[in-house]
């Protein structure tokens, strides 16, 4: 019998999953031919994030007449990373693709990533180019990215894209980051020996929604900035010390000026208007050290990730993997698992 270790297999496609009923026949037909195409063991790992439509049967279906298909349940919607975090814990392949359900990255630009995986990258992450985004959604991802290219030091153009692979080193190391904020794109590349970016095609979305919007960007501008750099609050306290040597300055000038002009009416307005922008700066001084006790808070409520409700299809992840996460400290049941870590995984929908 062929023992579990030797029927791992190379490749794994990890698809976060939620309410993708219009494309999931197309994205399993065009995904199947475009595996099948390399010549390499592979597996389709679904992780349904709590989809309310006909998304769950569609997958079983796959499931029911192909092997190589896997599903994962969550118990209901914990996000896109903590549904990612949830594939790297069950997938048992060595190199992991993640990929959109949405077609926007085309499943055929995978070899393109598997080629430079075989060149001895241990990251390669997907540039959009072309990218057929509304100009705010673009100028966000702009944004977004150059700030994280700067906290993580790695000078990646697209952080957004789900389209990236990994090799199982990394994803093991990720894996095991307690942390309630993780961002994975960010984090693998500051694992990663050898990081890459190759271009790849972004077509419209056809059908159905994105779940991206103006919150997520701002919670996810919050979590990059408080979850890998010090430096908000350190900037705060320059700034707190410049606007009191400059209020000193100012004061020495009025007290000067009033004894020469005498008093003046029209300064209170000045007064005011200085005072208007310091006390606001101060509220957002205020939230940035919010936010990092709220990270605080997180951190010791040690709360899951995710949790699991179902596994469906394929075999169950091989007794090296699984000592591994009992290692860890991951926790399972028959029907209901925890997942390893905490439930506010950062949740990032194709910023």
């Amino acid at each position: 019998m062929e023992s579990a270790e030797s029927a791992r297999p190379e490749i794994t496609v990890l698809i976060p999953v939620l309410n993708e009923e219009g494309s999931l026949p197309t994205l399993y037909q065009r995904l199947t031919a475009t595996l099948g195409a390399l010549g390499r063991s592979y597996e389709i790992l679904f992780i349904d994030d709590g989809s309310r439509d006909a998304t769950p049967r569609l997958m079983r279906e796959f499931a029911a007449v192909d092997p190589r298909v896997r599903i994962v349940e969550l118990s209901r919607n914990f996000g896109q990373h903590a549904a990612i975090f949830a594939g790297f814990e069950e997938a048992r392949g060595d190199i992991l693709v993640t990929l959109d359900a949405d077609l926007q990255n085309p499943p055929e630009e995978i070899p393109v990533l598997i080629a430079k995986i075989d060149e001895g990258f241990d990251v390669v992450g997907g540039w959009r180019e072309n990218r057929q985004d509304p100009f705010f959604r673009r100028f966000a991802s702009f944004v977004v990215n150059r700030i994280t290219a700067r906290l993580v030091g790695v000078d990646f153009h697209d952080y957004g894209c789900m389209l990236r692979a990994y090799r199982r080193e990394v994803v093991d190391s990720v894996l095991q980051c307690r942390e309630v904020h993780a961002f994975i794109p960010a984090l693998a590349a500051t694992y990663a020996r050898g990081v890459a970016e190759v271009r790849v095609k972004h077509d419209e979305r056809a059908v159905g929604r994105s779940k991206y919007n103006l919150y997520r960007l701002i919670r996810l501008n919050f979590d990059l900035m408080t979850g890998f750099s010090m430096l908000p609050l350190q900037l705060m306290s320059i700034f707190g010390f410049g606007v009191a040597i400059v209020s000193l300055g100012f004061a020495v000038f009025l007290f000067i000026r009033r004894l020469i002009v005498g008093p003046e009416v029209e300064g209170v307005f000045t007064l005011f208007a200085i005072l208007f922008g310091v006390v606001g700066l101060l509220f957002m001084g205020l939230g940035l050290l919010g936010e990092y006790v709220a990270r605080i808070y997180s951190e010791v409520r040690r709360r899951p990730r995710y949790l699991i409700r179902k596994r469906i299809g394929g075999a169950a992840p091989d007794a090296r993997r699984q000592g591994e996460r009992a290692g860890r400290g991951a926790s399972a049941g028959p029907s209901v698992d925890p997942g390893r870590g905490h439930q506010r995984a950062l949740e990032l929908e194709d910023h």
